[in-house]
């Protein structure tokens, strides 16, 4: 039989549908697989058991001749930001260690309402703060990929859902959700070579998802190829009255529009994404994207996104202030963790238990957040980077005039080891600088994986598209994959 760990979410689902494997065998290879992969620190909790139960259902309802979900016997990742019933969820963050919520988040609900199973809670970086894996307090997740240079240095597999692009692209899962505020789908896919979605805001709930930056969240699927996203996209999506930012919106059918001739169909090259210091091999293969779109039937037109340098420091004023207020309900009264030294008031413990459970990086950004935030300061920064997202996204508005999609790098260099930049947190802000903008205006956006660079390590292109049309960005997506002819893997060192 196949190794079913190498097969993807549309080749299960329609495996078990046909019989030509059981879900339940499906589950248990990837339990092997997850089970064997602990140096990769992929997982914060497995759960073979709840893969298996839902396997078991899936495999009982084909025996009884009932027509099965569009993730039927697919087991998968589930970034540790979503809440699930009984099952420990702390965004990687000491402060939730051993939170169990008593209830399932909307996006969990509808996969398992699909027929998908839970291997496990996955590793991030700590509430959504980072662009390596690196900030968690579960440890650092290894990339599965190696410079082929023999010095085995432990490579980025890039973040926050650092956790879902390594058990993805190492074969522990199909697939896996992941959760993007600023890149942190598109940019690990791109480092670990899978494709990854991020759609539009709202299109999927971000009820029961542990927040970040509220009008910038939005969770989106991590698989290896534009098929199975558009299979879990659809199984994620759909309006969620307990959203109030939830898309009231028909969820289409984007697996079966899928349709890679681009003819009729005008890509955008944004002038200003051709930056002083990007790697010229990503240069190289933002190049072959266009000759591959061009060959797909696409017309290439030149296009100026004027105000995107000024996004990225936006977004630095925009997502920290939205923290500093999110995570403000870290205070030890009501959940998580609670450090009350002897004889400590009420103000002591707050200062104690935020202190002993925020990270680092958590700091840092809610320092910045709540500076920006304060009297004296707001008008200077908060309001500024507000205004400068409206023109971010006012720009977008002016380019659809000219295309219909936007074709540009997802990262301007491959991944990098760990530790590399960890001490210069300017130089890791700067890995979100071609993601930034799509998600200040909310755009749809992915990476397609388009080549490996002369290390050996995977590189991305990135789509952006118009609001609501995740078609048109999985179309120039899928035309991107099939010309890349993408088929590299990591090599097994774990």
């Amino acid at each position: 039989m196949t190794d079913l760990t190498n097969l993807g979410v549309a080749a299960i689902r329609d495996g078990v549908k046909n019989g030509d494997f059981t879900a339940r065998e499906v589950a248990e290879a990837f339990n092997a697989n997850v089970a064997a992969a602990s140096a990769l620190n992929a997982f914060i909790v497995t759960t073979p058991e709840k893969a298996l139960e839902a396997a078991d259902a899936v495999d009982a309802d084909r025996a009884a001749g009932k027509d099965l979900g569009s993730m039927a016997g697919v087991p998968i990742g589930m970034k540790d930001l979503f809440a699930t019933k009984g099952v420990q969820t702390t965004a990687a963050s000491h402060i939730l260690q051993g939170f169990t919520p008593q209830y399932e988040s909307t996006v969990s609900s509808n996969l398992w309402a699909a027929g998908a199973g839970m291997l496990g809670k996955l590793n991030l970086d700590q509430f959504a703060m980072g662009s390596s894996n690196e900030t968690s307090y579960f440890g650092n997740v290894t990339s599965p990929w190696r410079r082929p240079d023999g010095s085995n240095t432990p490579m980025s597999p890039g973040g926050s859902s650092g956790g879902s692009s390594t058990a993805v692209s190492a074969r522990l899962a199909p697939a896996a959700t992941g959760t993007d505020t600023g890149g942190s789908i598109r940019q690990p896919a791109a480092f670990t070579g899978i494709t990854g979605v991020k759609p539009t805001y709202g299109r999927c709930s971000r009820w029961g998802v542990v927040a970040f930056a509220s009008s910038l969240d939005q969770a989106g699927p991590m698989a290896h190829d534009v098929r199975d996203c558009a299979i879990m996209l659809g199984a994620m999506a759909g309006f969620d009255p307990k959203d109030s930012t939830s898309l009231d919106l028909p969820v289409p059918d984007w697996e079966a529009a899928l349709n890679s001739d681009l003819k009729g169909k005008k890509v955008g090259i944004p002038k200003e994404y051709r930056m002083d210091g990007t790697d010229p091999e990503i240069l190289q293969s933002w190049d072959n994207g266009i000759a591959w779109l061009k060959d797909a039937g696409a017309e290439i037109v030149d296009i100026s996104l004027p105000h995107t340098k000024y996004a990225l420091p936006a977004y630095y004023i925009i997502a920290p202030a939205e923290a500093s207020s999110n995570l403000a309900r870290y205070d030890g009264v009501r959940y998580g963790l609670r450090d009350l030294p002897d004889g400590a008031g009420l103000q002591e413990m707050y200062a104690e238990t935020r202190a002993a459970g925020f990270g680092d990086e958590v700091k840092r950004r809610v320092l910045i957040g709540t500076y920006v935030l304060s009297a004296g300061f707001y008008d200077a920064y908060y309001n500024q980077a507000q205004k400068i997202r409206t023109l971010v996204a006012q720009d977008f508005e002016k380019a659809w005039e000219h295309c219909d999609v936007i074709l540009a790098p997802t990262t301007p260099s491959a991944s990098f080891g760990l530790g590399e930049k960890s001490d210069d947190p300017l130089g890791m802000y700067l890995n979100d600088v071609f993601a930034v903008p799509a998600s200040l205006a909310g755009l749809p956006a992915m990476s397609v994986p388009c080549g490996v660079n002369s290390e050996g390590l995977p590189l991305g292109l990135q789509i952006v598209g118009k609001a609501f049309d995740e078609q048109g960005v999985m179309n120039a997506g899928l035309a991107i994959e099939e010309r890349a002819g993408f088929t590299a893997k990591p090599e097994k060192w774990w």
